[in-house]
């Protein structure tokens, strides 16, 4: 078998769901079992800076009592547990406060060449190395795309921007080496600067000056979580290792992307050919990504199934009735039974895609659904039996039934929910108020269904994560259930010949992808601005 220096997961706890300490030791338990050594936690905000009360205000942020806690924790288990933060870009929350205005470049990028920012980074360093005894640390750096193109462009005028990435990367590395840390960072900003914004580009030319400048004790990691080409990744890979600095491999597990759903077989699909480039390249240190896109509605424990098959990958055993064995032995929950969690976002289309019909269906207004156009050239999800399968399953997932609960409850908000925009739109058309009235009654049941969804989502975020964030899921959610009374009401109000039109139905909606693929809340409610 082969041995690495490292292979961990990052989790994701910056996205509104912070994780409970608890929850962590949960996942740390996991990974021990599962062969993982190691653990990144990544925040962007989310702990406690001496001197920096706006440092993750209101946010749910760690404290260091309860870093030095985890880690102990996690020593323990021979888990290293790896601070993973951001020394450049992605300080979306951060700079919402004015206090850091000062600091920004533009969008969510710190101001280089700015002492202020370095007064803060040095902080940040000074309570990794207060709360963590790795002296391993992911400083980020990944998509700025910006960098140097806003409040940096008016102070100073236009300056070559890999000059300007490779001189604060020195002096981040600068910073961390006084606190004894060796940095790895997201290496795709490189790449981007040379390929006009593309990162997966294996002919980047990048120059010999430019490679030179990254600090030698600086290790750079590759992060791909979408191809299906073991010589595509080999290829990457390659391009890498010009730099003649260590490399790191970053793939993932989809928590992100699928809405409130995992995607195991979409994660396997990407990460098996990206496993056998691992083990065909000899990269020591891995990780496997946990992301918590746009409010972190998945549960990063309903991803066991590919964490699992994923280290089995990496490890040489491909054999698929093996690893569905040992994840039984390890779990006593069938990893096919695990599986099923992926199932609200399937399509019976003949193909794996990252599609996730779940959050996109759930979401689309019923009057001016943004994807139902899109709805209308896939086949019928059945909704209703996806429900009743999870139900069923859940009943035999023991300490893991609250995620089939969850999954369960939302399936059957779809059974209604999912084409309830197209049919509503097919009868005012033909201008038969029969089957309106019919539909009425499926609106008014909706609420209903909603609620039950959210209260066991309730359940599912308050075991896994701290309540601060939360209330953006009671927006959301509220809202929905809000907006289907409100047309249940105009609906009432065309059918009693109160209304002799409903305007948002007059409107032809057009047809927006040829998946149902979309992950953002704002980008689907509505095409008016939150």
């Amino acid at each position: 078998m082969k041995t690495y220096k490292h292979f961990g997961v990052m989790l994701d706890c910056s996205r509104n769901a912070v994780m409970k300490p608890s929850a962590i030791k949960r996942m740390i338990d996991c990974l021990q079992k599962m062969g993982y050594t190691a653990l990144e936690l990544y925040t962007e905000d989310t702990y406690e800076i001496e001197g920096e009360p706006y440092f993750g205000y209101l946010r749910g942020r760690y404290t260091g009592a309860e870093l030095k806690e985890i880690d102990e924790y996690a020593k323990a288990r021979g888990i290293e547990l790896i601070p993973c933060v951001q020394t450049l870009a992605h300080f979306t929350a951060l700079v919402r406060n004015g206090e850091y205005r000062p600091i920004v470049d533009c969008n969510d990028i710190l101001l280089i060449d700015e002492p202020k920012t370095y007064e803060l980074i040095n902080k940040i360093f000074a309570t990794l190395a207060e709360n963590f005894t790795s002296r391993h640390v992911n400083i980020g750096m990944d998509e700025a795309h910006m960098v140097g193109l806003g409040k940096y462009l008016d102070k100073h005028g236009y300056t070559d921007r890999f000059k300007l990435l490779t001189r604060h990367l020195n002096k981040v590395a600068e910073i961390a080496r006084k606190y004894g840390f060796k940095p790895h960072m997201w290496s795709d900003m490189f790449f981007r600067l040379a390929s006009k914004g593309e990162y997966y580009e294996p002919n980047a030319n990048i120059s010999q000056e430019i490679k030179d400048s990254v600090p030698k004790d600086v290790a750079l990691t590759y992060w791909d979580y979408y191809h299906d080409d073991t010589e595509f990744y080999n290829a990457m890979l390659e391009k890498h290792f010009e730099f003649d600095r260590e490399v790191w491999f970053a793939g993932g597990a989809y928590s992100w992307n699928g809405g409130f759903t995992p995607m195991n077989a979409f994660s396997l699909k990407v990460m098996k050919p990206a496993m056998a480039s691992v083990r065909q390249k000899g990269i020591e240190n891995v990780l496997i990504t946990m992301w918590g896109d746009n409010g972190r509605e998945c549960s990063f424990f309903s991803l066991l199934p590919a964490l699992y098959a994923i280290k089995q990958y990496a490890d040489g055993n491909t054999d698929e009735e093996s690893i569905k064995d040992g994840f039984y032995r390890l779990f006593g929950v069938s990893y096919d039974d695990f599986i099923l969690l992926d199932i609200p976002n399937k399509l019976d289309i003949g193909e794996l895609t990252m599609s996730n019909p779940s959050k996109c269906l759930l979401y689309s207004d019923p009057f001016m659904g943004i994807m139902d156009k899109t709805l209308e050239t896939v086949p019928h999800i059945p909704y209703g039996d996806y429900a009743k399968t999870l139900r069923e399953t859940g009943e035999r997932a023991k300490e893991f039934s609250y995620l089939f609960d969850v999954q369960s409850n939302l399936c059957n908000v779809l059974a209604i929910k999912a084409e309830l925009g197209i049919k509503t739109r097919n009868a005012y058309a033909n201008g038969n108020k029969t089957a309106l009235k019919a539909l009425i009654k499926e609106y008014n049941e909706l609420p209903e269904r909603l609620e039950r969804f959210h209260e066991s989502f309730y359940s599912l975020w308050h075991e896994d994560n701290k309540p601060q964030g939360w209330e953006i899921q009671d927006a959301r959610l509220g809202g929905l259930i809000q907006r289907i009374k409100t047309c249940a009401k105009r609906l009432q109000e065309y059918v009693d010949g109160k209304l002799t039109a409903i305007d948002e139905l007059e409107e032809e909606l057009l047809k927006q992808s040829e998946y149902l693929i979309e992950n953002r809340y704002s980008a689907l409610i509505s095409r008016s601005l939150l």
